[in-house]
């Protein structure tokens, strides 16, 4: 059959008659056009991403960055020799975050892309494990850390070491400084800070935990590093807050993730690690690659991976630079501070974080005050009715009992949009009031009900990333 675009329509066309392939490899082909349009669709079901407030990810880019990732579709930031500049840009990003972070010689220092914070993470964890082996430590060795994403968890179970979680004490929703010291010994290879935590996008105290260290190596000899995730808060606090010291200026800190694909405004699929001096990656986890002619060291869980994403946060890098990226983070926190504003004004809501730049993330974070008829997972549910993704969840360790929402405002969130989510949730605030979405049986039996990416089963283990 011959096929013409000028008398068939699409949806008339071979292919559009069934459905679409699921099960087995299939065995004939279809249009490149009606292919595209089966996809097309069916991602339809996602719904908007932009008003997806549950996950941290960049949702928007530009169209400039959009052409620049389309053009490096064909890069592989592995190779070296083959791609030369895609090299060299991956390098200037990481002398440029290495000054933003306050490295000591930033020129000098070791640092590279990764797949995503997550990657980075662990690089930064075996570094501190290789350092430890180094200094004479035995056994099975430990990190310290209060409420942490999934991949420290993947971390520990990875690569042989011991998690030890400091649980949540009273109304604390951070790891403190006093609880530190409790929890470390010859075996310990960091205490790892979250600056931006995952539940409710609270900044941990890392200057504290530094301080604390201190007076512990001081009358005990213990010498432990940070590691510092600084998955969101690493591309805010530096425009948004300068005067935190939480980074490299602090000589304890020897290693920090971050994520370019979240607050560094790049697309998805980037991280960065950087270590405080080439002395703190062990060589033992370099590996040399050929590059124009000589050889470069690469330190990464993966191996071949896309160079856009690597290329294009150098793009961001050089169209905004410092004022740039400090205005666009202002009218995010902005965006967030209206949405807060707005939510005690209801008067059911208690703000765990209210998007202060100083004390967290672009995130909004709360719980119910009193029975207002109605729990979180219900008002979650409720939402995803108009279209938002709002996570709702249980807090970690020793508070499993109480159940928060947590909104993430990220790039091209406005301060409009702020006031038609407000309008929603009145709207659904007032049904839930006349219409109980589950009855007082089934909410105390279940907790609510479990949504995709935006609530889960209180005593389920989640990330609510």
């Amino acid at each position: 059959m011959s096929h013409s675009a000028d008398s068939d329509d699409l949806f008339a066309m071979p292919g559009m008659s069934r459905a679409a392939p699921k099960a087995g490899f299939p065995q004939h082909g279809l249009f490149a056009e009606v292919a595209y349009e089966i996809v097309h669709d069916e991602l339809m079901l996602d719904g908007v991403s932009r008003m997806n407030l549950a996950t941290f990810c960049s949702t928007w880019v530009d169209e400039q960055a959009r052409k620049v990732m389309i053009e490096s579709l064909d890069k592989n930031v592995v190779d070296k020799d083959e791609y030369p500049q895609t090299a060299e840009l991956e390098r200037r990003c990481v002398r440029m975050i290495a000054d933003l972070w306050h490295c000591p010689d930033p020129a000098a220092t070791q640092g590279t892309s990764t797949t995503g914070s997550s990657e980075a993470a662990m690089l930064g964890g075996l570094a501190a494990k290789f350092r430890w082996r180094q200094r004479g430590g035995t056994g099975t060795p430990n990190f310290v850390c209060g409420p942490v994403q999934v991949c420290w968890e993947k971390f520990a179970r990875y690569f042989d070491v011991e998690i030890r979680q400091i649980p949540l004490r009273g109304d604390r929703l951070t790891m403190h400084p006093d609880d530190v010291a409790a929890y470390c010994d010859e075996r310990t290879i960091m205490v790892v800070a979250t600056f931006g935590q995952t539940f409710t996008g609270l900044f941990e105290d890392v200057a504290g935990i530094s301080s604390t260290l201190d007076q512990l190596q001081e009358t005990s000899g213990l010498d432990i590093p940070i590691h510092v995730d600084a998955a969101s808060g690493g591309f805010l606090a530096p425009f948004t807050a300068p005067e935190l010291v939480w980074d490299f200026r602090l000589p304890r800190v020897k290693s920090i993730n971050a994520s370019g694909h979240k607050t560094g405004l790049a697309p998805l699929g980037v991280g960065w690690a950087i270590w405080r001096e080439a002395a703190d990656l062990p060589a033992e986890l370099i590996f040399d690659v050929d590059y124009l002619g000589g050889s470069v060291g690469t330190f990464n869980l993966n191996f071949s991976r896309p160079g856009g994403q690597a290329i294009t946060q150098y793009y961001e890098f050089i169209r905004l630079g410092h004022i740039g990226y400090t205005r666009v983070q202002s009218a995010i926190y902005r965006a967030a501070g209206r949405l807060a504003t707005g939510l005690r004004e209801f008067g059911i809501f208690e703000m765990l974080h209210d998007g202060d730049p100083h004390r967290g993330i672009t995130a909004v974070a709360w719980r119910l005050t009193g029975d207002p008829g109605f729990n979180l997972y219900d008002l979650s549910d409720r939402l995803r009715s108009r279209g938002w993704l709002i996570a709702a969840y249980p807090l970690p360790a020793d508070r499993e009992d109480e159940t928060i929402m947590r909104a993430v405002i990220r790039h091209g969130f406005t301060v409009d949009m702020a006031e038609l989510l407000l309008a929603d949730f009145e709207r659904c605030v007032k049904q839930l009031a006349q219409h109980p979405f589950s009855t007082p049986l089934t909410r105390q039996e279940a907790g609510g009900f479990t949504h995709t990416a935006t609530a889960a089963v209180p005593n389920k283990k989640i990330d609510p990333a």
